[in-house]
């Protein structure tokens, strides 16, 4: 007998692939977010930062460029490292980014205690100032 659904098998897998691909979620909760660790050097933009950026400063639309109140974007590592007044690479004391996370020279704190997450905790502030210390790469 002819097989009158010669790929039927093909069908099958590429469907339940589809679904196994479509249940996968890489996004991280905020404790997982604040129970990362990140290494006092060697920090990774990618790896380190970014998770910290997309939770804290960008999920609410503040930091995403969806909102007109603030030209910091903190989206990727070209819109971050953007403008040397924000991100001084290589000086994290001169960098307004920093001044944000710690409320120095009259900066609110970043993100805001009212906001819907908790506050950038000491592990990250500290990786955030190695980060910019070590250059600001795009690691």
């Amino acid at each position: 007998m002819k097989n009158t659904f010669p790929h039927i098998g093909l069908i099958v897998f590429a469907f339940t692939f589809l679904i196994s691909l479509s249940s996968c979620d890489d996004t991280l909760t905020g404790s997982e977010i604040d129970n990362r660790y990140i290494p006092p050097t060697d920090v990774k933009y990618s790896e380190h930062i970014q998770p910290i950026f997309d939770f804290k400063c960008n999920s609410s639309g503040c930091h995403d460029g969806s909102s007109s109140e603030t030209s910091v974007i903190l989206t990727s590592w070209a819109l971050t490292t953007a403008n040397p007044l924000i991100v001084f690479p290589g000086s994290p004391d001169n960098s307004i980014l920093v001044w944000a996370i710690e409320g120095q020279n009259g900066a609110e704190v970043m993100p805001p205690y009212t906001y819907p997450v908790t506050p950038i905790n000491e592990s990250q502030r500290n990786g955030i100032k190695t980060w910019i210390a070590e250059g600001a790469k795009n690691n």
